[in-house]
């Protein structure tokens, strides 16, 4: 399963936030913990938001990674598919709607 998170970082956590990522290694920054894989992560710095994609096989090691961060940013957890599933369920949809 795909898992995508969202952030945000309030202004008073900006400074805090980016010191704590920063002190990290690369593979630091990387290591998702045991259960998930991170796929990637992209930030808008300027707007003290970003998200990031992680593989696992439950939401939960998902929130044992996220329980680290969100002390300092509101986050938030959705599940997602790629191209490929989504065609499925959409297919799926369609036939369940006589469409």
């Amino acid at each position: 399963m795909k898992f995508m998170v969202t952030w945000n970082i309030p202004q008073d956590k900006w400074l805090p936030i980016i010191k704590k990522f920063t002190a990290l290694s690369p593979q630091e920054q990387k290591n998702a913990g045991e259960g998930a894989t991170m796929i990637g992560r992209w930030h808008d710095a300027a707007g003290r938001k970003g998200f990031v994609i992680f593989e696992a096989n439950s939401v939960t090691p998902v929130q044992r990674y996220i329980g680290l961060w969100n002390a300092l940013c509101d986050c938030e957890i959705t599940p997602v598919v790629d191209d490929d599933e989504a065609t499925v369920v959409y297919r799926q949809i369609i036939a369940d709607n006589n469409a």
